[in-house]
């Protein structure tokens, strides 16, 4: 499928930061475009699939999470990664981003992944995360306002300070 190979990419990255974990982020994307396949044939492929398969992302995720919320979920470790240092600042102000993005509560960490990862209005943002525009003002809000906190501003300076003097 050629919509796959185009925009497979860009899919994985948003279920990464939807769900923090990449293990589940790839069984979700693989589960939704089995959804997708099998209603590929009544798509206009002419209009956005992109919109329809990011539907499927979100209302599965959430089905996800709404099973799961009461019981613990085991979770993989994560492949070793190349330490800050070795990432580069981009890479590790990334890496900082993604971490804060994890902690955040499902809905506060969809409605940042949608509006600023998927640079999406506000207004189709809650008709996929099924709620109003004020909703997703406060998840919004909150999210940005619990970021700060957990990457506060001086991090990227101190990291860059110390790269530049040889400390680590």
């Amino acid at each position: 499928m050629d919509f796959v190979r185009h925009r497979g990419d860009h899919h994985l990255r948003t279920a990464v930061l939807l769900t923090g974990d990449w293990h589940t982020a790839e069984d979700l994307l693989q589960s939704c475009l089995g959804k997708l396949y099998r209603v590929w044939h009544r798509l206009d492929t002419s209009s956005e699939p992109d919109a329809y398969l990011r539907r499927i992302l979100v209302n599965t995720y959430r089905s996800w999470w709404r099973a799961r919320w009461r019981r613990e979920i085991p979770r993989a470790d994560m492949p070793d990664l190349p330490g800050p240092g070795d990432l580069g600042e981009a890479g590790a102000v990334a890496e900082d981003v993604r971490d804060a993005l994890a902690k955040l509560p499902v809905r506060q960490r969809t409605a940042l992944v949608l509006r600023f990862f998927d640079d999406l209005p506000e207004a189709e943002v809650a008709d996929l995360m099924g709620c109003s525009v004020g909703t997703v003002k406060t998840h919004t809000h909150r999210g940005l306002r619990a970021m700060r906190k957990l990457i506060p501003p001086s991090t990227a300076v101190n990291r860059t300070e110390a790269e530049g003097s040889g400390i680590r």
